[in-house]
């Protein structure tokens, strides 16, 4: 894992307002709420008058398709997708995660809308607690919503 978190984005300040959505999977939930948290915490330090709607389903399976119905109904700058799977013995995780992939790449390119893929595939729990709880390293929420703010800015300067 990469200790180097990208540089803060300028977010433009209380000017912007920028609308995320954020998809989360329940499972491994002490995980993914710290992702969560660090996410909606970036993003209002970013943009601190962005709008941030938190949609929940039971696993990172389930990410896609609530995601894409997020994405149809549309008013979001960027949507992030946010999970931990944690590899087991068996091939699951990794069918997971590459279903949940190709799945986020589709939806983006298909509404043309940025979607932040942040469902973490990791080996045990100790590398899942340095990804989401970590306050002072590399955080994935943060990274998230770093990331959500650079792309929706790229995309409405494109659209200017």
């Amino acid at each position: 894992m990469s200790n180097i978190l990208p540089n803060r984005p300028r977010g433009g300040g209380a000017t912007i307002r920028r609308s995320f959505a954020i998809v989360a999977s329940q499972y491994n939930a002490e995980f993914v709420k710290g992702l969560v948290d660090s996410t909606r915490r970036e993003l209002v330090a970013l943009i601190p008058q962005c709008t941030i709607d938190l949609f929940e389903v039971p696993g990172a399976f389930e990410i896609p398709v609530l995601l894409q119905e997020v994405a149809h109904r549309g008013g979001y700058d960027a949507i992030i997708a946010l999970g931990v799977v944690i590899e087991g013995e068996t091939m699951h995780a990794d069918l997971i995660g590459r279903a949940v992939t190709t799945a986020l790449m589709d939806i983006a390119m298909r509404f043309r809308l940025p979607v932040i893929h942040e469902v973490l595939l990791v080996k045990n729990e100790d590398q899942a607690r340095a990804r989401t709880l970590n306050e002072e390293g590399v955080n994935r929420g943060v990274e998230a919503a770093r990331a959500a703010v650079r792309i929706a800015t790229a995309m409405a300067e494109l659209k200017r």
